[in-house]
């Protein structure tokens, strides 16, 4: 579990850990105790050092799963009997899919310049994997590193911006129930990573068209905008390629080994994505209150169970992550166990199951608010009183 802080035996911390992960209470929204800089003090100097070797035994690591599910499914599944290719068949969507998130981790790792000590081989081993899943790297390096820059804040965060109550349609308080929960969540698992992609849908607010693929996009500046051509020439090699496999093997292979892969992977992104940064007792800032570490704290950690593993633990270290976006994932854990009580109540564990959290929180956080008793009015929670 780490080091103990002064004072702190291990039996204190275990039952204040047991204390914040079942906490219904808000997460302090005052100015923290500890700076950045202590933080990064009470972190073991290794934690932040960055191994070539390490991180490209990460990458084959995840290759030869994949190819291995590849190989497999490719060569006996089609020789199985209807009854049992009915199974087997989203056995190996759902493996696949999973194993090519812990690969998209990676890639966002580049992007973070969290992979090795040179930024070439980041950039070059994230346009490669991102590529291939059909992700525009450097477009998304860019808006992700904007969303690290702005997190918590109402008006400027790239991601799940909230909303405020006068902002809601018309047509919310019937997608509260439920059936429109339901409704909600399928489309937004099915479509909502190509969407934010193609028209930045679900993301922060510009005043003219905004996309991850078009240089001329608001999301960039005048000096991002080429590498942003060089993100589409990726992607387009990568459809022709899908293209070419279609030419070869048929439309039905093409969906079966890549294409439902690749839905349960974007699945998988807007969950984690979702949870990292959604919870009722996290508070969201206007401009008057917010500021970079205070944003930062406003973030989740998750149990995704046997897949934080297999997710590289994105899951369950994503507020280190966020103090120091330049680890890699491989000291995270380490990171976390340490921080853990020196943060204290600004550290949020949720161990809830990601399904019944996911459900959960779709129907909580609805629209954000501030406390009308409250001195503070910068300072904003989520409400779903429709």
């Amino acid at each position: 579990m780490g080091e103990v802080g002064p004072g702190m035996t291990n039996r204190t911390r275990t039952k204040s850990e047991e204390k914040l992960q079942s906490s219904n209470a808000r997460v302090p929204h005052e100015k923290p105790p500890f700076t950045l800089s202590d933080l990064k003090k009470a972190v073991p100097p290794h934690c932040f050092e960055r191994s070539l070797i390490r991180s490209f035994y990460h990458v084959f690591h995840d290759l030869a799963i994949l190819s291995f599910l590849y190989y497999v499914a490719a060569t006996y599944i089609p020789l199985l009997p209807q009854y049992y290719r009915v199974v087997a068949w989203p056995l190996y969507w759902i493996c696949q899919g999973c194993v090519q998130l812990g690969i998209l981790v990676i890639g966002h790792e580049c992007g973070h310049h969290a992979f090795s000590d040179y930024q070439w081989v980041d950039d070059t081993v994230g346009f490669f994997l991102h590529s291939s899943q059909l992700i525009p790297f450097f477009s998304w390096k860019f808006s992700h590193r904007r969303h690290h820059s702005n997190t918590g804040s109402i008006e400027s965060d790239e991601v799940f911006p909230p909303k405020y109550k006068y902002e809601m349609v018309w047509y919310a308080k019937y997608l509260s129930n439920p059936i429109g929960r339901f409704f909600t969540l399928v489309g937004a698992l099915l479509v909502g990573w190509p969407m934010y992609l193609l028209f930045n849908a679900n993301g922060r607010s510009y005043d003219r068209f905004a996309s991850h693929y078009y240089p001329q996009s608001p999301i960039f500046n005048n000096r991002e905008r080429l590498q942003i051509l060089v993100s589409d020439v990726g992607i387009g090699l990568a459809y022709y390629i899908l293209y070419r496999i279609t030419v070869e093997k048929g439309f039905v292979w093409l969906v079966c080994v890549y294409g439902m892969p690749y839905l349960i992977l974007n699945a998988l992104l807007i969950t984690i994505t979702f949870l990292q940064h959604t919870h009722p007792t996290l508070p969201r800032y206007d401009v008057s209150e917010w500021d970079w570490l205070k944003g930062a704290l406003s973030t989740v950690d998750r149990d995704f169970g046997i897949l934080n593993k297999v997710f590289h633990n994105i899951t369950d270290t994503h507020l280190v992550h966020h103090l120091f976006s330049t680890m890699s994932h491989y000291h995270a854990k380490e990171a976390t166990n340490v921080l853990r009580p020196i943060l204290g109540e600004y550290y949020r564990f949720d161990s809830t199951p990601f399904i019944v959290a996911l459900w959960r929180e779709v129907g909580k956080c609805i629209y954000v608010e501030s406390d009308e008793s409250s001195k503070t009015k910068g300072v904003f929670w989520y409400n779903n009183e429709l």
